[in-house]
């Protein structure tokens, strides 16, 4: 098929581009729906899936550790390989990869087989990314490229953040009355029935097909990198923040990197573009991200974990049982859809992208701010994650669609994919660091220790302080990089 040359520029009629767009998101809804489940599902589940696989409750954060290292080093080549190939064709192999960890998961009979399946199933995490890159290239013809895509991410993380709700509530009622094979199934029907939805659904958009390369060296130099990192970060976790062998290990990560760094500046199609990443209009979205996975992945177990405190035997906690978290997950998460679904709502209001997610870091900020003085009751804990939420939320569907308009739309898979790469490797340092504040070694042979009040305090502050960087970060970006236009106004 011949290309098209750029002269005759046929814009759609704005209502044929929203209605082709509202055709491909509502395909795209049904992925982040199962994307939802498998983020809420298990939660209020982890301790009864500790029982069933014969394992401390200590023990799961192993499991957080797998996916996040997994996610971590997929993204580049997901990413890329979208960029190369097309966004829906990889949507397709990581959902086919996904689908293969849940049903791993069903019938895993220990903890090591469950660790694989759990990291397996990390490929998920580039389905966001994939897909409001799917909804920029859609977009690009439509005089309204970057409304019509923030406006596409905010339905798709609103429906992400609701369908989080049916998966909490769902576990948490089905918990008692289902075998823990079948119960740890249905997440796998789902994913297993959304495949065959892209599959059916989306079509491959024209020009994805691009062609290129994949810098298989960049991607085993950062795969090196990422993979020492995470190591060190376990032997933190496992000896203590005085391991002489986790800081050299540490150190050996960040030689990994500039070497990784050096070398994607020199190559013409690099896994990674770091020069892109470095650019004025990328770099602070991409350091955004990086902090804002500290509260938003980081302070996940520690959450948790406190509401669960017994206050009559710790002096501190929610003293909430499994059922409850399902209920405290749920009103938490409709505070991340309404941040999402207003998206568009307050870029208007606030009269611009950048200001609308600097108030969206502020708002996470503020809201682990609350957690100092205010933790006692669960009311107390409801006000202040559902401020945090609100901010989240918005964070969670604004990133993506600002480094894709920060980026040239044939890189806009590796800037949309990195928003999630970095903000998983902020997310692995920060697990690291609570666990250390926590006096939680992380071993698999260790003691159980009950965490003091003061290194949760050292948790939520270090939140806090995370989402405020990220603001300032925000600050240093040009206007035009988060595609600021007149039009952003209009109502279409």
């Amino acid at each position: 098929m011949t290309e098209i040359p750029p002269a005759p520029i046929q814009v759609p009629p704005a209502h044929t581009a929203v209605k082709g767009l509202a055709a491909v998101v509502g395909f795209l809804v049904l992925v982040e729906v199962a994307s939802g489940i498998l983020q809420g599902y298990y939660t209020p589940i982890y301790p009864q899936i500790a029982e069933h696989l014969s394992i401390s409750e200590g023990d799961v954060n192993w499991f957080e550790a797998a996916q996040l290292i997994v996610s971590a080093l997929c993204i580049p080549l997901l990413a890329r390989l979208g960029d190369l190939v097309g966004h829906k064709r990889v949507l397709l192999l990581s959902t086919a990869v996904t689908v293969l960890g849940s049903w791993w998961l069903a019938f895993a009979p220990g903890f090591t087989t469950f660790l694989i399946g759990w990291a397996i199933q990390g490929a998920y995490v580039v389905w966001l990314p994939l897909e409001i890159a799917i909804v920029h290239r859609r977009t690009r013809a439509s005089g309204r490229q970057e409304l019509l895509t923030r406006r596409g991410a905010a339905i798709l993380v609103g429906s992400l953040e609701l369908a989080v709700i049916i998966g909490a509530v769902t576990s948490g009622l089905l918990v008692e009355t289902l075998d823990m094979n079948l119960l740890l199934a249905l997440p796998a029907v789902v994913v297993t029935a959304v495949f065959f939805v892209i599959l059916a659904g989306v079509e491959q958009a024209p020009g994805d097909d691009a062609g290129g390369s994949i810098d298989w060296t960049g991607l085993g130099l950062v795969t090196v990198a990422l993979g020492v990192l995470m190591g060190g970060l376990v032997l933190l976790r496992l000896d203590g923040p005085g391991s002489a062998r986790g800081w050299l290990t540490i150190v050996l990560a960040v030689a990994a990197f500039v070497a990784f760094w050096r070398f994607e500046q020199r190559h013409a199609q690099p896994i990674v573009d770091v020069r892109l990443l470095g650019s004025p209009a990328q770099w602070p979205i991409q350091l955004t991200a990086f902090l804002f996975g500290i509260p938003v992945l980081g302070g996940q177990i520690p959450l948790s974990t406190y509401a669960q405190a017994d206050p009559a035997e710790r002096g501190y906690g929610l003293g909430a049982d499994p059922a409850f978290i399902s209920t405290l997950i749920g009103l938490y998460v409709v505070t991340l859809a309404i941040g999402a679904f207003t998206l568009p709502l307050t870029t208007r209001l606030l009269g611009g992208v950048r200001r609308a997610l600097v108030v969206a870091c502020c708002l996470v900020g503020v809201g682990y701010l609350l957690w100092l003085p205010f933790h006692d009751e669960t009311w107390q804990a409801l006000i202040n994650m559902g401020v945090a939420g609100l901010g989240s939320g918005a964070l969670v569907a604004a990133l993506p669609a600002a480094a894709a308009a920060a980026a040239p739309p044939e890189r806009t898979g590796i800037a949309t994919g990195m928003t999630n790469g970095t903000k998983t490797v902020g997310g692995a340092i920060a697990s690291a660091i609570f666990a250390i504040a926590l006096t939680a070694t992380g071993s698999l042979d260790a003691a159980e220790k009950v965490a003091p009040l003061s290194g949760y305090l050292t948790v939520w502050a270090v939140c806090a302080g995370a989402s405020f960087l990220a603001a300032l970060a925000l600050m240093a970006a040009p206007r035009h990089a988060f595609g600021d236009r007149p039009e952003v106004t209009e109502i279409g």
